[in-house]
């Protein structure tokens, strides 16, 4: 590893520090270097306050001038809720910028970068990108298609069965596993569900942390959003606190309930789901997490539209006559099915969580 990736490494990790406080803006890290010691370092911590230079900058003081400033992400070039960051860079007197990864923000876009130039400071793009762009694969995916990044998580037993015949899931994964589903959730903009989840299962879709892995002080909730053909009662577990809920739906609703109703037309005989994600997206959800039963992630599948699994798998055997992960009756020969590309395999507890990409090909 060069010593420039050894500092932007460790921008990343300051970036990561933000993962679960940031939404809806992503997560970047900066590093301040002179005479090959760090000597400033920030993170942007939260939506509406200092970005990851500014903060940076500010650690650093005088000892800016003539430093290299390495950062996770372009900086930003525009008045948002806070100015340029580009613009602070160039009054600190760096004499050096390493970025990881252009902005795919397009009101950014380069524009960040030749603003610098412009002045006459050097700029170098392309360290660790890839590991810059993990780190924030649903703004990333927001600003170039115009969707969030779609993660499903599942819970089954070792011969793939999430419920039993009667509906009964509770629990599959022992306490590990559903402390790390707590981390997903923290991180994501929105959760996903169906009403055959809330009637059946009626859970609060919360972010519970517990121990040191969440700052108490940042506890956000994300957004409710339920696939529906009806209001969603009353004494749902949703409701027990203030935060959103998002009825999504291709049927007219009797509004009587505190929930956002979103309309939308059907398609393939249920409610258009890339039109749902474009909808979300306009609302500036960038990872969606889903916790939904077979019919719906089947559905997600066949559009094209989960972008990674997470399934945990528990040491259990359910039986014939359990439910599966997916509902996908158009699938009826070995041709016909969908590929997944295993990216991390790993021991959560007494579970094992697979983390898989799926691969669309036959489908599309």
């Amino acid at each position: 590893m060069s010593i420039h990736e050894e500092y932007m490494a460790r921008a990343l990790l300051l970036a990561e520090r933000g993962l679960f406080t940031t939404d809806p803006n992503p997560r970047v890290g900066c590093v301040i270097v002179k005479n090959d010691d760090i000597v400033g370092e920030g993170w942007h911590q939260r939506a509406g306050e200092g970005h990851a230079e500014v903060n940076a900058l500010s650690n650093a003081g005088l000892l800016a001038q003539d430093a290299d400033a390495y950062v996770t992400l372009e900086p930003c070039s525009h008045f948002g809720r806070t100015p340029p960051c580009a613009d602070s860079l160039i009054k600190s007197g760096v004499k050096r910028v390493f970025v990881a990864m252009e902005d795919p923000n397009p009101i950014v876009a380069g524009n960040g970068i030749q603003r610098l130039k412009d002045v006459g400071i050097e700029v170098t793009v392309g360290i660790l990108e890839q590991q810059a762009k993990d780190l924030n694969p649903g703004f990333c995916q927001r600003m170039q298609k115009g969707r969030p990044f779609v993660r499903s998580k599942m819970a089954m037993s070792i011969d793939g069965r999430t419920a039993m015949a009667s509906g009964e899931s509770k629990w599959i994964t022992g306490p590990d596993a559903r402390q790390d589903v707590q981390k997903l959730r923290a991180r994501s903009s929105a959760i996903l569900t169906g009403m055959g989840t809330v009637l059946e299962d009626n859970p609060a879709l919360t972010v519970r942390p517990e121990g040191d892995w969440y700052p108490e002080q940042a506890v956000r909730q994300p957004i409710r959003v339920v696939v529906a053909s009806q209001n969603i009662p009353q004494s749902a577990k949703l409701f027990d606190t203030a935060d959103a809920v998002i009825l999504a739906t291709s049927q007219p609703c009797n509004v009587e309930l505190k929930e956002d109703v979103l309309q939308l037309a059907e398609k393939d005989g249920h409610l258009d789901l890339p039109a749902l994600m474009n909808e979300l997206a306009k609302r500036e959800i960038n990872e969606l997490m889903v916790e939904a039963g077979s019919k719906l992630n089947g559905a997600l599948l066949s559009a094209g539209l989960i972008d990674e699994l997470i399934i945990y798998m528990a040491p259990k055997v359910m039986g014939d006559s359990a439910k599966g992960l997916f509902h996908l009756p158009a699938l009826h020969t070995m041709a016909q099915n969908i590929e997944l590309t295993i990216t991390d395999i790993r021991a959560v507890g007494k579970d094992w969580r697979i983390t898989a990409i799926p691969q669309y090909t036959k489908v599309k």
